[in-house]
């Protein structure tokens, strides 16, 4: 994705014009920040000395200081928003879990965040951690936390909170299959979003509150469903699905607000490349009647607050051993971009299930399986850090191996593009394996033509035939929608290398390492 653009100005005007009592908000909001506190590369990798030097890095902590702060200054009332997984992604989160995005979410005055889905990966109590640290409220209402006596007092449904003398409502969302993606545990039960934004509005307007504000790490298109669905939400500030929303870019997934009745969504994309910058204006009925903004691009124009880069620093000096140590070098760039790896075969899919079939192959495993949502950024060409392998594979997960008949393989991968609207992480990129899919069929039978090795021949892969199979921890163990690898696995081992260390060695032992397709999954 090219996102390198300039902010442009563009408004969305509703049926009716702006009058002397009306009032007028700027909502400032991230998204999967994904503890990318250090800038990044044009691929979302790490940013190199040389790219820096040339002003091609993006993003970073220390430009949204600067960025946040200017934003203010052109606004007499201004909110700032998350819509959530400041967690995970980066060895920052790896070595100090929630301290650091806490600190510098403080530093940059949040009034609100919603949890998303990675904020559950080390379970409820790294979760506790942060919500006691933060100086503002994190939000879900979709989840019924009486049975979680670590969460159920900090976390709120929804929060009004005062500015600019009105009063505004805040709901949370996080998205109700967590607990596949995620490590939040048997307490906590997730519930349809529709509904608990609607019952949360309701009690809002009752109390008198008629600006409300969804904080929905749901993903773009359930944004728009939870619009439609609802009566009385006037901005969704969006998440989870990494979305990029603009006026100025042909790149753009919609347009900034996307309209739905008269509810305005927008998201930001990902990885702190862009501020969201929304300014809406209510009459008195609390109705928007008037919306319009663009993503604010992080780029070098954008000046870094100098003692944000020192604290950083500080808090890096611990990882630079580990993250600056060469490991490969590979003669392109390796793509591992969401848009490639959730829904096609892609280079980084292939490079780590080779790898990690390749560790595993003398142990009579056969087939390797990936999700596409666990492989997190690109690696530029040239030397390969450990770091930019850490930042590809952040989740410490490790190798599992098992047996299973063909017909699990199958229904795994029918798990594996159950989704593929979505985008979900769950798409399947495999070796050992060739399989089509036609996402145009019904969920559930979308998946053919599926071929395994025999013997060093193709060949279409049997029901009843048990395979050795290779996978991560997380999916073996249910993740990803992946129950199947939890019910049907025979001799399972799951504690094995640990992924990224596997996918360096192999990177090492084939370096330079070349990426490559080879048309192993087919689209019909």
């Amino acid at each position: 994705m090219n996102l390198r653009l300039l902010a442009t100005a563009a408004a969305l005007a509703l049926p009716a014009g702006a009058a002397s009592a009306d009032y007028t908000l700027t909502i400032l909001h991230t998204n999967d920040f994904h503890a990318r506190f250090e800038p990044i590369s044009g691929s979302d990798s790490s940013c190199t000395e040389k790219d820096a030097a040339e002003g091609k890095c993006l993003g970073g902590t220390a430009r949204l200081v600067t960025a946040i702060a200017d934003a203010r200054s052109r606004s007499n009332n201004t909110i700032l928003l998350d819509g959530g997984d400041q967690f995970q992604g980066t060895l920052f989160y790896t070595y100090y879990k929630g301290a650091a995005a806490a600190e510098f979410m403080n530093k940059l005055g949040y009034d609100a965040m919603t949890v998303g889905n990675h904020e559950f990966d080390d379970g409820p109590q790294v979760l506790k951690g942060f919500v006691e640290t933060v100086e503002f409220p994190i939000l879900m209402s979709n989840a019924d936390l009486s049975g979680e006596p670590l969460l159920k007092d900090i976390i709120h449904k929804s929060v009004v909170i005062e500015r600019g003398g009105e009063k505004l409502g805040l709901i949370g969302l996080t998205p109700r299959d967590t607990d596949e993606l995620a490590s939040p545990g048997p307490n906590v039960i997730f519930t349809d979003p529709v509904g608990a934004v609607q019952a949360e509005v309701d009690r809002l307007t009752e109390a008198g509150v008629d600006k409300i504000i969804v904080l929905s790490h749901s993903g773009y298109r359930l944004d728009q469903q939870i619009a439609a669905g609802t009566t009385g939400v006037d901005v969704i500030v969006g998440g989870h699905s990494h979305t990029y929303l603009s006026n100025a870019s042909a790149e753009a997934e919609g347009p900034y607000p996307t309209m739905v009745g008269a509810t305005a969504i927008v998201s930001a994309y990902a990885y702190g490349k862009f501020l969201g910058e929304l300014n809406v204006t209510f009459n008195d009925a609390g109705e928007v009647i008037e919306a319009s903004g663009e993503p604010l691009i992080m780029d070098a124009a954008v000046a870094e607050d100098q003692g944000t880069v020192a604290r950083i620093a500080e808090l890096a000096a611990p990882l630079e051993e580990i993250r600056q140590k060469v490991v490969a070098e590979t003669t392109e760039a390796i793509d591992g971009d969401r848009a490639s790896c959730r829904a096609q075969e892609c280079e980084m899919g292939n490079l780590v299930a080779d790898a990690m079939l390749a560790r595993v192959a003398d142990q009579g495993v056969s087939i390797a399986i990936a999700n596409g949502g666990g492989l997190r950024a690109s690696i530029d060409a040239g030397e390969v850090t450990m770091g930019e392998v850490l930042t590809v594979l952040p989740f410490q997960n490790t190798l599992s191996t098992f047996q299973a008949p063909g017909s699990t393989v199958v229904a795994a991968l029918e798990n594996g593009v159950s989704q593929y609207e979505d985008a979900a992480g769950r798409f399947a990129q495999v070796a050992g394996l060739t399989y089509s899919f036609d996402p145009g069929q019904p969920a559930g039978s979308r998946v053919s033509d599926v071929m395994v090795r025999a013997g060093g021949d193709w060949a279409p892969i049997e029901p009843g035939t048990v395979y050795g199979i290779v996978t991560n921890n997380y999916l073996r163990n249910g993740g990803d929608g992946y129950a199947m690898f939890a019910t049907d696995a025979q001799n399972a081992y799951d504690f094995g290398p640990d992924l990224a260390d596997v996918t360096a060695e192999y990177l090492a032992a084939n370096s330079p390492y070349t990426p490559y397709l080879d048309g192993r999954i087919a689209r019909k």
